[in-house]
């Protein structure tokens, strides 16, 4: 019974991370490419899909979303950070996109 309650959850969170994803790209490309850690074609293809897509992809057994970070010492960082909370997300943005900025260019998909 819980097996069948964590893939309902999971399913919830793949549909609602894919229609986030496609209202960001269409709000703003290039920002959700960004910080969604995707490549031009991975973008077209989220772009592309029909809500009947969205649903079927949804119900897979796997998270499509996931950390963009190679190690848990980037996200400590993030968590732990000391610094003056006017700053702090500034600086979590800077630690979080460092590693994305080479996952976009280098053309790797998310």
């Amino acid at each position: 019974m819980q097996y069948s309650n964590l893939m309902d959850e999971i399913e919830e969170l793949n549909l609602t991370y894919l229609l986030l994803a496609q209202r960001m790209l269409d709000a703003d490309r290039v920002s959700a490419m960004f910080r969604l850690k995707i490549d031009e074609e991975m973008a077209d293809l989220l772009l592309s899909l029909s809500s009947r897509q969205l649903a079927r992809l949804s119900r897979t057994n796997q998270l499509l979303c996931h950390f963009g970070h190679q190690g848990a010492e980037r996200l400590r960082q993030v968590v732990d950070n000391p610094r003056d909370q006017g700053l702090g997300c500034f600086h979590a943005s800077l630690l979080m996109a460092s590693h994305s900025g080479a996952a976009v260019a280098g053309g790797e998909g998310g």
